[in-house]
């Protein structure tokens, strides 16, 4: 997912996929853990859309105020 992409999006569905995403990590974690994780960099990827998300969330909610 694109910085772009998530800038597009409303905060109320910046939240719905954060969400999203966290139950996706925990997930692949619990995979991970029991040696089924097929695809072991996507651990990295939805880290890093995590933060991307919380980033613009959180720029968001400042240019509300």
């Amino acid at each position: 997912m694109k910085a772009s992409e998530v800038r597009d999006l409303t905060v109320q569905e910046l939240e719905n996929k954060l969400a999203d995403l966290k139950k996706e990590l925990f997930a692949l974690r619990f995979q991970h853990a029991i040696n089924q994780l097929d695809n072991p960099a996507r651990l990295k990827a939805v880290k890093k859309d995590i933060a991307r998300v919380l980033t613009i969330l959180t720029e968001k909610q400042k240019a509300a105020e």
